[in-house]
């Protein structure tokens, strides 16, 4: 069983907004009732079968990371009362997404491989290979879609038109580069290398805070430390815990997302995969076992716990 999709109608409930895996239920025009489905999406696409306990796992790294990175920057998170659900501060959303990036893996090596040298205004060396480590992290901002794709922009795009300000930009690549370092340093203590990953932002009464999920496997990419540098030297595919799987099974199999491609066909054997690989992660990033929730009667079980911790929150 998953949790594929919600339909509540919580107190004081002001919006409804669905997007590719999360459902947001706003709260008093003040609170975000986020609840992290099961489904998956690649490629801008949500795929046809959700991913047993996937909804779980980004969830509770999220929380584990929040908590971890708050000295950094404030988040948006106040609780979490159910193991697929996060309640926390209604912000107003930078329409950006800040990707970093210390390695040449995923989009950022597909980008090379066709022969470009430049992504998101940032000039890559020359003589690198896929997965290579860059010489610093950099940001490869995109564009937050609200339907279709994200689209990759350079810094000095996102200022021209005034997506965001000068000034609140340079804070937003502070916060970036300090909560990959300090994401990588976690990781590097589980054995893992933080290869990529994004984060959004907003303001709450004028302050910068982190919102929505971090570090997770579906905004993150992750490589096993034992090995790398052999790999690398031998040419193999790094080992690595990521969403990437799923997309590299999708384009292997004709699809990216384009119009006209149809998905493949998920049996059960591939979607219990794409959830060991997830638990995997959890387990692995977090160091903590995973706990599955029970899923008997996992609607009610949300609505029961959202409702209890909106009446604690006044």
């Amino acid at each position: 069983m998953t949790l594929d999709k919600t339909n509540f109608s919580f107190p004081n409930q002001t919006a409804y907004y669905k997007g590719k895996v999360r459902d947001v239920y706003t709260i008093n025009k003040k609170l975000l009732v986020m609840i992290a489905s099961d489904r998956i999406s690649a490629f801008d696409v949500v795929l046809p079968k959700g991913i047993p306990y996937k909804g779980q796992v980004l969830n509770q790294i999220a929380e584990q990371f929040l908590g971890a990175t708050k000295d950094i920057v404030p988040n948006w998170l106040i609780s979490s009362p159910h193991p697929n659900v996060s309640i926390g501060r209604m912000c107003e959303p930078f329409k950006v997404e800040m990707v970093v990036r210390g390695y040449l893996a995923g989009h950022a090596a597909r980008t090379y491989q066709s022969g470009l040298r430049k992504l998101c205004g940032v000039t890559l060396p020359e003589g690198l290979k896929e997965n290579d480590k860059l010489p610093q992290p950099i940001i490869t901002p995109t564009t937050k879609a609200s339907e279709g794709h994200d689209e990759d922009i350079s810094r000095e795009e996102i200022i021209k038109q005034g997506i965001v300000s000068k000034e609140h930009y340079e804070q937003l690549e502070k916060f970036t580069l300090a909560l990959y370092q300090r994401g990588q340093e976690i990781a590097n203590k589980m054995g893992l290398i933080l290869v990529d990953t994004k984060y959004e932002f907003g303001l709450f009464d004028g302050q910068i805070c982190l919102m929505d999920e971090i570090h997770t496997p579906d905004s993150s990419r992750y490589f096993y430390k034992e090995g790398y540098e052999d790999r690398q030297l031998a040419g193999e595919e790094q080992k690595q815990l990521s969403k990437e799987f799923v997309r590299r099974w999708l384009i292997e199999n004709g699809f990216q997302g384009k119009d006209g491609q149809k998905v493949p066909e998920m049996g059960v054997a591939w979607i219990m995969e794409i959830s060991n690989r997830y638990i995997e992660l959890y387990e692995k990033v977090t160091g903590k076992p995973f706990v599955k929730s029970n899923y008997a009667n996992v609607l009610a079980d949300v609505e029961s716990a959202v409702n209890a911790e909106l009446i604690r929150l006044g």
